[in-house]
């Protein structure tokens, strides 16, 4: 097999990618967008050692689940990669590739439940980034291709809500109007960096982000979106002058309209700010939670302790059935808004929230609140690279009676999976292998596994899995 061939071949299963694999001539080789079982011809682009990647060409016998992409840059622009399998089929994928993460990097075999699905299959998110470049001179609105920096153009997304279309049309004329430059990230110039846009149940939040000090025609632009745009918004200003990938820099300036605006999510109430975080998907997100809340199954009698507990949403929504609700965070803006969250649903009495990082404060915090409570239901929601070794280690030293662990990727949930449950283990290297542990020898048992579709029409899954301690 050599760089450049033309070569046929039978997509024998999928990847954890959502890419089709090939097996040719012995060797794998990674096809994005072939579906298994079709008969197609690829192009190599890259031969390792170990596998090969390859640029789908044509499929000559088609799937039965493969169906048209509605998306006219679909495959060109790198956020959907999977809407040319029909949506059902897209579920099952993703239950395998977690039933398969938890086999082959932890050595368990676990059953994956059905997945979770929002109400829409697309039009579903709620934020919207959109980078801003320079080609051939030409300012562009659009999105990233895959594994690059490239922008592709685009008029609209149809996993993103309705108003894109009407935010992109507003951006363009502003552009042309004003002549403003795009960023050029080769040489660090231009005006405007990035357009982001969150919709607080039916209120925008649109932050324009630009290399330069000032907005140039800031109140034209806001004349331009009250035109397009039917819903109330805000607009603010932002300065990166930062040479990295970072969206913001650090100063926010409002332009227009109200600084934050008002939600709730199963009775708790929180207000969103432009430097707020928000789950892209609100109808999976409530599902979520209330599973979260469901499989804590509180008593007067357990202390939750909430790790990544961020603003402090979760940590309220499980504070009214606890006996007492601990969070943890590393930044300080964060903990403030959990504070005031908790004292504006009248909460402040159950939930103390501490400043830090969890690997090193977490230990102590659970050994002082098990003076108090027999019962620790332990909250996990990390980045998604996963829990730092020295949280895992704290975990299995002072073993909660109960972990709900939730990961937005399946290959670091199931390696913590593994470490937490016992199957496996750090040598004197500090790598990690597996054990021959049974499972009676286990610390856990993994009492449940269930994907929610929170990134509809990609590859991405977010995963609950609850761990009940062993007596």
């Amino acid at each position: 097999m050599q760089k450049n061939e033309i070569r046929t071949g039978i997509v024998a299963s999928m990847g954890c990618g959502g890419e089709g694999i090939v097996k040719d001539e012995g060797i794998v080789v990674f096809v994005p967008f072939a579906v298994t079982g079709e008969k197609v011809r690829y192009k190599v682009l890259k031969v390792t050692k170990k596998c090969a990647f390859g640029k789908l060409i044509e499929v000559l016998t088609p799937a039965e689940e493969r169906v048209r992409p509605a998306c006219p840059v679909f495959g060109k622009c790198g956020g959907c990669n999977l809407s040319h399998i029909r949506y059902q089929n897209q579920l099952k994928l993703k239950e395998q590739n977690v039933k398969d993460c938890f086999r082959k990097i932890a050595g368990i075999n676990v059953e994956v439940k059905s997945t979770v699905k929002g109400d829409c299959e697309f039009r579903y998110r709620n934020k919207l980034q959109l980078p801003v470049g320079s080609v051939d001179g030409k300012t562009v609105i659009g999105f990233y291709a895959a594994g690059s920096h490239r922008i592709v153009p685009v008029s609209d997304c149809l996993i993103n809500a309705d108003w894109t279309k009407q935010i992109i049309e507003a951006f363009n004329e502003y552009v042309e109007k004003f002549n403003i430059k795009g960023f050029d990230e080769h040489n660090f110039t231009g005006e405007l960096r990035e357009i982001a846009v969150k919709d607080v149940k039916g209120n925008l939040i649109i932050t324009v982000v630009t290399l330069s000090d000032t907005l140039r025609g800031e109140n034209d632009l806001i004349e331009i979106l009250s035109k397009k745009i039917k819903l109330p918004f805000s607009v603010y200003h932002n300065v990166n002058k930062n040479e990295s990938n970072a969206i913001y820099g650090e100063k926010f300036r409002l332009l227009y309209g109200k600084k934050d605006y008002s939600a709730d999510m199963l009775g708790v109430k929180y207000k969103v700010g432009v430097q707020s975080f928000m789950q892209v998907n609100a109808s999976v997100c409530s599902k979520l939670y209330s599973a979260v809340r469901e499989e804590a199954a509180l008593t007067p009698e357990t202390t939750v302790i909430d790790a990544y507990s961020g603003a402090g949403l979760m940590t309220a929504l499980l504070a009214k059935s606890a006996k007492k609700t601990v969070g943890i965070e590393i930044v300080p803006e964060a903990v403030d808004c959990a504070n005031a969250l908790a004292f504006e649903n009248g909460l402040s009495d159950k939930i103390t929230n501490y400043l830090g990082k969890c690997e090193e404060i977490m230990p102590d915090i659970i050994e002082k609140e098990r003076k108090n409570s027999s019962d620790i239901c332990l909250i996990l929601d990390p980045p998604r690279k996963g829990c730092d070794i020295k949280v895992i280690d704290a975990i299995t030293k002072t073993l909660p009676e109960k972990i709900i662990y939730v990961s937005c990727m399946p290959s670091t949930l199931a390696r913590d999976a593994g470490l937490i449950t016992g199957t496996l283990t750090l040598n004197d290297k500090g790598e990690i292998i597996k054990t021959d542990k049974i499972p009676s020898d286990l610390r856990y048992e993994i009492v449940l596994v269930k994907p929610f579709d929170m990134f509809a029409q990609t590859k991405h899954i977010e995963t609950l899995v609850l761990f009940r301690k062993k007596s």
